[in-house]
């Protein structure tokens, strides 16, 4: 079943370019990722079957995964689970399967964790125009889609609506504070390393990921807060995945995401036919498949598994 916007009997908390968010009461929120697709920071008209399932999937596989080294926002991305817990949405679950997340409510911190193992998207282009990232400098000679040892730490400002604006570390501690901000950073790191050696082993090369953080009432302390992972985790859309086995720096890389969309809309606008504003051009039916292809195709690749959409893997 097809998702384009979700109308539940829950209070609307948010709704971003993909996720629909609900409050389920003052501690838990519902996260529903919708088959929307944006690019280039534009909504598309049409959906992508299967890609809210795969996005909330693939999250809820990489937080048990990580659950040793990083406490996570989900309480369960079972949907047959999840109406028991919320009985409200009884009549709502066969539209819901696999696409809904409850998790724990948090205060979320401004910040895009951004992490860069590999020289690529909007730092190659600003590398290339100025030798810099965020402004500060790199080591000179880098060729597009170089491994970065170690791996740069990037934080952004999240916007609401355009662009994330990359800022610098002291521009973070300046927004958060030092503590929170050093925190940040090293749960980012570590979570990007475990998640680089997973994907390896699966000839998946992690080239950068985003990622966001919350704080939340530690379950072990009343009154005590802890900074915990939220949101989507190591996604096709926070993430950029190459497959290792052409991997070949000096120039882009195929990668697992919504590239035919991509390239399809970078056509259109070369063409003539699109100036990159809303509203976008119809998508055909091929590239639509296309897309689809590559969400499943990177989910059974991490997981070893098909989608599941009732989130029993």
């Amino acid at each position: 079943m097809l998702m384009q916007e979700s109308a539940l009997p829950l209070t609307p908390f948010r709704r971003g370019k993909v996720r629909d968010v609900y409050e389920v009461d003052a501690d838990r929120l519902l996260l529903v990722a919708t088959d929307r697709v944006s690019a280039f920071d534009v909504v598309m008209g049409e959906t992508i079957p299967h890609k809210g399932a795969v996005l909330t999937q693939i999250t809820a596989w990489w937080l048990r995964q990580l659950e040793d080294k990083v406490d996570h926002h989900m309480l369960s991305a079972n949907t047959s689970e999840i109406v028991r817990e919320v009985p409200q949405l009884r009549d709502h679950e066969e539209e819901l399967q696999g696409r809904a997340m409850l998790a724990r409510r948090t205060t979320v911190f401004p910040i895009e964790c951004v992490v860069r193992g590999y020289l690529s998207g909007s730092a190659w282009k600003e590398y290339r125009e100025r030798g810099t990232l965020a402004g500060e400098a790199l080591r000179k000679g880098l060729r597009e889609s170089d491994r970065l040892d170690p791996p740069i730490f990037s934080p952004a400002t999240k916007a609401e609506e355009g662009h994330d604006e990359n800022i610098t570390i002291d521009r973070m501690r300046s927004l958060i504070g030092d503590s929170p901000a050093a925190e940040l950073e090293r749960l980012s790191r570590q979570i990007y390393e475990a998640g680089r050696t997973i994907a390896a082993a699966r000839g998946i090369i992690i080239a950068d990921t985003k990622f966001e953080f919350g704080r939340a009432k530690s379950t072990a302390g009343e009154g005590v807060e802890k900074v915990i992972l939220v949101d989507e985790v190591l996604t096709p859309d926070s993430s950029r995945f190459w497959p290792a086995d052409s991997y070949e720096p000096g120039h882009g890389q195929p990668s697992f995401d919504k590239q035919p969309l991509r390239d399809y809309l970078d056509a259109e606008k070369r063409a003539g036919r699109w100036d990159g504003n809303y509203p976008p051009p119809r998508l055909p039916k091929d590239v639509i498949e296309a897309t689809s292809k590559r969400y499943l195709d990177i989910y059974r690749r991490l997981t070893g598994h098909s989608l599941d959409p009732n989130g029993t893997h």
